[in-house]
């Protein structure tokens, strides 16, 4: 009885020192508030949503320690709907936002494989819009952020570690066409430099759009610049993006959902953004911008969007907001004012919610 006792103490022992090496976290986002979008060609619309902020998740992230300096990651990441409960996706896919393993080093960088971000969309939310892709204001409304130019599936990305302020990242998302490695597959790359009140990053999209049977459709590029200063009363943001080629500008939503008439997306545009955000006491934020889109078409559909937003936040984890948007369209565009989760139906909208994180 002694010795089991004994070997029971020494295999407890052992287990939590392997298991002390190891880190797994569960996470999440609860972002629940009204939105009421007016403009749209089916009439007014007002709803209980999810995620006008910040998408609702629940995630899993862990690190093992492999020694040297060397830790395997991974993340799993679903979109969930707070407003009625179902999971925040129109597909079959679990871990719709992120799913990856990798490896991490200290010196060396991180690899890492599976579904991710794109580093143009990264760019764009943490350097150049003021609102990081959220609200009413969010970038995406206007800036070629939709669909593949968010996550990519079957991708490989490195980041490197910070160099003095500098860091760097390069995706690779395979099409994984029998017979023609080149066709659907996607290469993105970011360069950034931050350092005290500046913060400032180049990104850089390549979409392939042949398909098996399509192989004339051509190659859809991105190039984008953005920055923010902070000046400590005031953080002024910008960011400055060149579309061109078929699929360098996917809509947000709908074709259809402004004016009922179909809107195709531009081949050849440009998107301009300055907005900035400013404490106004030691919890609140006023978030503000302004977009233009370019459009260098001969049906040149161009767009505008002001926005202004304010959060105040309750703790280190819960927060209450309120954003409003508009959208003027010309010649004929049918952009909408959307959120974070959604793309939205009208010209012009309002989101007032909370959001906690755990």
């Amino acid at each position: 009885m002694k010795k089991s006792l004994i070997a029971i103490a020494v295999l407890a022992a052992t287990s939590s020192a392997a298991f002390a090496q190891s880190n797994v976290t569960i996470y999440g986002i609860l972002d629940a508030g009204i939105v009421a979008e007016r403009g749209g060609k089916d009439g007014n619309v007002s709803k209980v949503t999810s995620g006008a902020a910040s998408a609702s998740r629940i995630g899993f992230k862990g690190t093992e320690d492999l020694g040297g300096g060397l830790s395997a990651i991974f993340k799993l990441e679903t979109g969930a709907r707070v407003d009625d409960g179902t999971l925040d996706n129109t597909t079959s896919t679990l871990f719709n936002r992120e799913a990856f393993v990798g490896l991490s080093s200290k010196t060396a960088g991180t690899l890492t494989l599976g579904r991710q971000y794109t580093p143009y969309y990264e760019t764009l939310r943490d350097v150049g819009d003021p609102f990081a892709m959220g609200y009413a204001g969010t970038a995406k409304n206007l800036f070629p952020v939709a669909s593949f130019m968010t996550r990519n599936s079957n991708a490989i990305v490195y980041k490197t570690p910070n160099l003095q302020g500098f860091t760097g990242a390069v995706s690779y998302s395979l099409g994984e066409v029998a017979g023609d490695s080149s066709a659907t597959r996607q290469v993105g790359a970011s360069l950034g430099y931050n350092n005290g009140p500046l913060n400032v990053a180049v990104a850089y999209n390549s979409k392939n759009n042949d398909t098996l049977t399509l192989k004339t459709a051509g190659i859809g590029h991105n190039g984008l610049i953005a920055a923010n200063y902070d000046f400590k009363v005031v953080k002024v943001f910008g960011a400055y993006s060149k579309d061109k080629g078929l699929n360098s500008a996917p809509l947000n939503g709908s074709a259809t959902a402004y004016s009922g008439l179909t809107f195709a997306a531009s081949q050849d545009s440009t998107d301009a953004l300055i907005g900035l955000t400013a404490p106004v006491s030691t919890a609140g934020t006023i978030m503000a911008s302004f977009i233009r889109k370019n459009d260098k078409e001969v049906a040149n559909r161009d767009a505008d969007q002001w926005a202004i937003g304010y959060n105040y936040a309750l703790s280190k984890r819960t927060s209450t907001y309120v954003a409003y948007a508009k959208i003027k369209n010309k010649n004929g565009a049918g952009y909408t004012v959307g959120n974070n989760s959604e793309a939205g139906s009208g010209d012009k909208a309002f989101n007032l919610g909370l959001r906690h994180s755990f």
